[in-house]
């Protein structure tokens, strides 16, 4: 039986519009997204490099761009509206009986965005939820890795087979699993987090 539920954080509460930073940063002149964008991406989600540095390395493809303009289209991805009311109260209903954590990949960047758009009392009240939040940026690791997995696991003593993972990106699903844990692929426009139950036998 279910003790424990992982959740990921974009697209399983908040919803993202990941066509947006490739629109936006297209005005800006960037004609691809390359291997070492990619890398950067990567590097500024485990907090390797800080916010300049992450410009700075946009700004090497644009060079015309501001630090302002890359940092409105990196943030594009999250939209005006956050968290729907409804998935925060099915959240708080959750918490009441099951250990709840947040593991996401993402960057400091994004995350300030969505407290600004979220406002200070609506963002506390959905971290509360949890009994431990993971960012990948403030962990120096990310999903897929199995590393992260076996991390939370020891970290909080938890019995994979008794615990969920939800997730939206197949490869992180995978290595949950293949890490013990229980998952739920979650699929985006056809599914909600609030159907947990029909879902899953819990």
């Amino acid at each position: 039986m279910i003790n424990t539920i992982i959740f990921d954080f974009g697209d399983i509460f908040i919803n993202l519009d990941k066509d947006a930073p490739i629109i936006e940063f297209k005005k800006l002149g960037l004609t691809e997204w390359s291997t070492d964008l990619q890398e950067l991406n990567r590097n500024f989600e485990t907090g390797k490099i800080s916010e300049l540095q992450f410009i700075e390395g946009f700004q090497e493809h644009i060079p015309d761009a501001s630090i302002e303009e890359i940092r409105h289209a990196w943030n594009s991805i999250i939209p005006d509206s956050t968290i729907p009311l409804y998935r925060l109260e099915f959240l708080q209903k959750l918490s009441t009986k099951y250990r709840l954590f947040l593991l996401s990949n993402t960057d400091a960047m994004h995350i300030e965005k969505f407290q600004h758009k979220a406002g200070m009392s609506f963002y506390r009240d959905f971290y509360q939820c949890f009994e431990k939040i993971y960012f990948s940026f403030e962990m120096g690791l990310r999903k897929p890795d199995a590393e992260i997995f076996n991390y939370v696991i020891k970290k909080h003593n938890l019995a994979p087979k008794r615990t969920l993972f939800v997730d939206d990106k197949k490869e992180n699903t995978d290595a949950a699993k293949a890490a013990g844990l229980k998952v739920w692929n979650l699929q985006v426009g056809q599914e909600d987090v609030v159907n947990l139950f029909e879902k899953i036998i819990l």
